[in-house]
């Protein structure tokens, strides 16, 4: 008769049971366990082959950790962590070491984690510890990681990321994403991601192809140094130290996101709505470099990358390896030419020559990449380029005088005309095919060498000898001309004598400086606009003509109107700078003209000419309300890039619709940045004394206070307001009385003011957003086409923009934010509007000397800003008492 255990015992073994079910046990063969395992487990792809190598799952069951042989192959088995919805896999462990066998054991000890080959060699392991492993966990952020016996992390995945990057993940500036070889083959691939102290790069085998900082996604909201990249619920983020952001890419709201690069080269972020969500990607996701032929490798080795496809460049022909190859017989040297043999040539004792790509091929690698040297011609290119072993070719500007060389291995070629290097040559090394071919007259062609050699230095040296005399005789004619020239100047304009002298020392043409776009002559600029032949528009600072390259591009042309007391160097100097600014929503500096007193500008033409042509016209297309919003947001982005993304902060200083240009295919584009400091005393007059337009100026340019960025965006809420109505911000509507009403098509007051009634948007703006009524503030002509909450946004948006101390005006950054519904929206100040009142009920002008005493007492003339009042007159014509309350506010 079975014995009954006592009460007491029952109670202890219950006891005993639970505490073993709360701990980490050792896990059977075919068993997944679910967030914690204890040593003294051993997996191996065979032992979990029902579960496909699956061992461990988060509690959610959102990542498994896994035994994993991807693209099912059965050579390479990884230690690795999937995203198990998805089956996305976010962790490698041993890329390097993969497991040879299915068979082969995976082991959880107390010293770590460890993999054997079939021999039971340990081929990859986890460091030592000091303490003994107590516990292997995934937890449902998808970081695996061991902890001792005080729940402390002595290792954890997410300190050594391999190609992804997770939700609550960090990858600190230094550190890197290195992608897979292929998709079957996770050891590291040539593709990289790295952090660095500025910006966030791709990179492939050293040569950068993408930077966050140029996406036209992302948003620089400040300068300063890179701590870390982090990826959460609302977007990526480089950050500082101090948690601030440094550079955004604002994406929808997600639970989790993956930020992966790819063995192809591509930068992808998939965001799911949950993170152990069975359903695919929420949405399309984002993918980096946009431009497939951006991608180093988009056609493959020496392949040429079109809208239309993939090509070979002239003089190659397609090769067995889905690249290109010279269709001359000849062969382009590898890294494995570098012998030891130190050879110049790169190849030991064997020449080398060079085989060109014709005119209009770039190379990827060019587009973001500095010229390795300056100052130099093409022959000193090559020659350093042949002296350089790991160099496969080189790229020549020849109107900056760059060189470019092409290292280590070859990638794909892009047409040009989509590059800023549209007017490099280019040159790979190759060894020629006769060079290894047996000759059967050896010994005639060394005769035949030994006659001709002699003449043909005889005959060079001649033309060299001839050639350096008759320059030299040239030059010497040319400088006593410019002598003569310069004194009948001075004898018929005494006043202009020293800047005539500055123009003489500039007179060469060989102004060496990099980064320069291509320079054009002066005929070649008459013959793309022919002759000046169709003009454009014009503004402060010249004329613009439409022209045409001989490509078939068109281009627009702008001559600017004298440029003071700058030289030439001066001039190119700042025009490299404006040159080398790339952004989709800043226009393009194509190229420029200096020939001696001549200043011309060649930007991209954009077809729809500006916004105050769309917006303002009485007939024609209406601005519908959603291009308004898309011109609203491209223009913020492009002057936020201006304040933060660019290497020398740029402040545009005369923000206005005829500065923003619009093309087809829903283009938004700022111009006429950089362009300020150009300005002659004379033409500050067409800008009232100062560097802007009438009615766009903030009110600090009027007192003491510093110009900044935030003088921008003052601007900018301007133009937001002139979005919204539809029309210039402030109208006349002339009384029976009399008086002659203002121009504001140009933005010019008519003489007198006396009987004409003030409109003045900004300040029903203000009051309309007191009131709480933002809808009827729309543009009427949209017969009410508009989406109300962002009629609402924007209008508080603006007001935010107008504020009248510069410190409480957002960035363009937090403005392109707001615009976009990623910032939460900013609430006006209204004590801080209060001067918008002034410049409405006061515009209209001291007609009887009695209405304009409030502008007298509220603000100094900007002639005198030491607080008293005068009446002096500007250079522009304007009384100074009418510039404080004209210059910031109606025009």
């Amino acid at each position: 008769m079975p014995t009954r255990l006592p009460l007491a015992a029952v109670l202890l073994l219950f006891l005993l049971l639970l505490l073993g079910a709360a701990a980490p046990t050792p896990a059977r063969g075919g068993r997944v366990a679910t967030e914690l395992l204890a040593p003294g487990f051993t997996a191996s792809y065979l032992l979990f082959i029902d579960t496909y190598g699956a061992f461990l799952a988060s509690r959610s069951g959102a990542f498994h950790a896994v035994v994993y042989n991807p693209g099912q192959q059965q050579e390479r088995f990884y230690l690795a962590v999937l995203h198990a919805p998805s089956k996305t896999c976010v962790w490698v462990a041993n890329r390097a070491a993969p497991i040879t066998d299915r068979a082969a054991p995976l082991q959880l000890t107390a010293s770590g984690i460890s993999a054997e080959d079939p021999n039971g060699t340990t081929i990859w392991s986890t460091p030592p510890f000091g303490e003994p492993v107590a516990a292997l966990r995934l937890d449902d952020h998808g970081n695996l990681s061991l902890l001792d016996a005080r729940n402390a992390t002595l290792w954890q995945s997410f300190d050594r990321p391999t190609d992804s990057l997770l939700s609550s993940q960090r990858l600190p500036a230094g550190a890197f994403l290195a992608s897979a070889a292929s998709g079957s083959d996770f050891s590291e691939g040539a593709y990289r991601l790295d952090v660095t102290a500025a910006d966030a790069v791709l990179t492939w085998m050293g040569s950068m192809y993408w930077r966050l900082s140029n996406d036209a996604s992302s948003t620089v909201e400040r300068s300063g140094t890179v701590a870390y990249m982090a990826v959460n619920g609302t977007g990526l983020y480089l950050l500082a130290a101090d948690g601030g952001v440094v550079i955004q890419l604002s994406l929808p709201a997600a639970e989790l996101r993956v930020v992966r690069l790819g063995y192809d080269g591509k930068l992808q972020i998939q965001s799911f709505a949950s993170a152990n969500s069975s359903k695919s990607p929420m949405d399309g996701g984002f993918v980096a470099p946009s431009d497939a032929c951006a991608l180093p490798l988009s056609c493959g080795a020496l392949g040429l990358c079109t809208p239309k496809g993939c090509t070979c460049p002239p003089l190659f022909a397609a090769s067995h390896d889905a690249g290109c190859t010279p269709s001359d017989g000849s062969t382009p040297l590898s890294v494995s030419s570098c012998g030891g043999g130190g050879g110049g040539s790169g190849n030991n004792s064997s020449p080398v020559s060079y085989l060109s790509f014709g005119s209009g091929v770039a190379y990827f690698a060019n587009k973001l990449a500095p010229p390795t040297v300056s100052g130099g011609n093409v022959s000193s290119c090559q020659a350093l380029c042949t002296s350089n072993c790991s160099c496969r070719g080189y790229f020549y500007d020849d109107s900056s005088l760059s060189c470019y060389l092409v290292k280590h291995e070859l990638g794909s070629f892009m047409n040009a005309d989509s590059t800023k290097g549209s007017d490099k040559l280019g040159y790979i090394k190759v060894l020629s095919s006769q060079l290894s071919r047996p000759s059967n007259s050896s010994s005639s062609n060394s005769t035949l060498i030994a006659i001709l050699l002699p003449t043909i230095v005889v005959f060079v040296l001649i033309v060299v000898v001839s050639a350096t005399v008759i320059r030299a005789w040239r030059k010497d004619a040319g400088r006593s001309s410019r002598s003569r020239d310069q004194q009948l100047r001075r004898q018929r304009s005494p006043s202009d004598s020293a800047h005539l002298v500055r123009d003489i020392d500039d007179q060469d043409d060989d102004i060496v400086i990099p980064g320069l776009p291509t320079r054009f002559t002066h005929e070649e600029i008459e013959d793309m606009t022919n002759s000046y032949r169709i003009k454009i528009g014009a503004g402060g600072f010249g004329a613009v003509y439409k022209g045409e390259l001989p490509n078939g591009s068109q281009v627009a042309v702008k001559k600017i109107e004298g440029v003071g007391m700058q030289g030439k160097r001066e001039f190119c100097t700042e025009i490299a700078v404006i040159g080398n600014i790339h952004h989709i929503n800043l226009v393009r500096l194509r190229g420029f003209c200096t020939e001696g007193q001549r200043r011309l500008l060649v930007y991209e033409y954009m077809n729809r000419g500006s916004l105050d042509r769309s917006l303002f016209r009485p007939t024609g297309p209406l601005l519908e309300w959603k291009e308004r919003m898309d011109v609203a947001v491209g223009a913020a982005r492009g002057l936020a890039y201006l304040h933060f993304g660019c290497d020398q902060r740029i402040i545009h200083c005369d923000v206005k619709p005829e500065n923003i240009l619009l093309a087809d295919g829903g283009q938004v584009k700022i111009a006429d940045f950089g362009l300020a400091k150009f300005l002659t005393p004379e033409q500050s007059g067409l800008f009232t004394t100062m560097r802007g337009t009438r009615g766009y100026l903030a009110p600090e340019w009027l007192s003491n206070a510093a110009i900044t960025d935030r003088t921008d965006v003052y601007s900018f809420g301007m133009v937001l307001l002139e979005l919204v109505r539809g029309r210039k911000n402030r109208s006349e509507h002339v009384s029976d009385g009399g008086g002659e009403a203002s121009n504001s098509s140009n933005g010019t007051a008519g003489s007198s003011s006396r009987g004409a009634k003030s409109d003045y948007f900004p300040l029903a703006a203000l009051e309309g957003h007191e009131a709480g009524q933002y809808a009827e503030l729309a543009d009427s002509r949209l017969q009410g086409r508009v989406a109300a909450e962002e009629v609402e946004r924007v209008v508080k948006v603006a007001l935010c923009c107008l504020h009248e101390d510069p410190h409480l005006r957002p960035s363009m950054a937090v403005v392109v934010g707001m615009l976009e519904g990623t910032i939460a929206l900013w609430e006006p100040k209204v004590q801080s509007l209060g001067f918008l009142r002034l410049y409405g009920r006061g515009f209209s002008g001291p007609a009887d000397g009695g209405g304009s005493d409030m502008n007298l007492k509220h603000m100094a003339s900007p002639m005198d800003r030491s607080g008293t009042t005068t009446t002096s007159t500007t250079m522009s014509g304007w009384p100074s008492y009418l510039s404080s309350s004209q210059l910031s506010g109606p025009r």
